[in-house]
């Protein structure tokens, strides 16, 4: 039986190494503060809104919360994006999303400041995960997959990865992270030929297709580190990832479980980045 990688394990050694960084911030005379812009009141949107709050008051970072009413205008909600690049005091921003129907998210990503944009939402921030420039932001799920892998002492360099999955949320970039790592990295989604014979000969497999319990037993290398990033909810209503946990643990040398797993570190991650900008915004000149 191999090890269960918990999140929160990790996120609290993250969490000791924040509270460092943001006390020295603070002893220089900058309070570290994240901005939540968020539209309408979507029961996930008001739950990650809650983790993240949690953790920057954990941390020692400041939070502030701007809610829009769900019918408000494309306009109305650019104006209120300018207003936070232009607020000295915030650090990150965070935009929530999806956004509903009638807004356009893709002017957003032109007008969110790159510095302030922790989860990587501007075209800046991607292009410089893509070329292998540490100073952008990744999205925190991925970034919190490496952070799990960093913690339990696997090292993916020259190991054989693959990542079912992608998305520019999780599955391209995280590929980027790794390839920066110097592992040899394998792409594969839903409509891979023999999906199941790839992920096999994998020596760290991530789950990240949003498919409940897809990855089973016959997908996963004896030994394997198994990495889940799915979060979906199984016929009774409970939530599960993208692994057969029950199925997979037995084979694999590292599982990560749903919940518990990954999603528990994605906060700590986002706090690490508003940290980052209030550490480069403070020793920067703003025009």
């Amino acid at each position: 039986m191999g090890t269960v990688m918990l999140g929160t394990e990790v996120a609290k050694a993250m969490k000791e190494r924040l509270i460092q960084r943001t006390e020295a911030l603070k002893e220089r005379g900058t309070e570290p503060k994240l901005a939540i812009l968020r539209v309408g009141a979507r029961p996930d949107d008001l739950s990650y809104e809650r983790g993240a709050k949690k953790r920057m008051e954990l941390t020692g970072i400041g939070c502030q919360v701007v809610e829009l009413p769900e019918d408000v205008s494309q306009r109305e909600l650019e104006e209120s994006l300018k207003s936070l690049n232009r607020d000295s005091s915030v650090h990150g921003i965070l935009v929530l999303r999806p956004l509903p129907r009638h807004l356009d998210e893709e002017p957003l990503t032109r007008i969110i400041d790159p510095v302030k944009d922790v989860d990587c939402m501007s075209p800046v921030n991607i292009a410089k995960i893509f070329s292998g420039d540490a100073s952008g932001y990744a999205p925190c799920t991925p970034e919190a997959v490496m952070e799990m892998l960093d913690h339990y002492g696997i090292d993916p360099k020259g190991k054989k990865v693959t990542v079912i999955g992608r998305s520019m949320v999780v599955g391209k970039p995280l590929a980027m992270l790794l390839l920066g790592r110097h592992a040899t990295v394998t792409i594969c989604h839903t409509r891979t030929a023999d999906l199941a014979a790839t992920c096999r000969d994998a020596e760290i497999l991530v789950a990240a297709a949003g498919k409940a319990k897809m990855v089973g037993a016959s997908m996963a290398g004896e030994g394997a580190v198994v990495v889940d990033v799915g979060i979906n909810m199984d016929p009774e209503g409970n939530l599960c990832g993208d692994v057969d946990f029950e199925a997979v643990e037995p084979k694999a040398s590292f599982t990560s479980p749903v919940p518990r797993g990954v999603g528990s570190v994605t906060t700590s991650v986002l706090a690490q980045h508003v940290v980052r900008a209030a550490e480069t915004l403070s020793g920067q000149k703003r025009v």
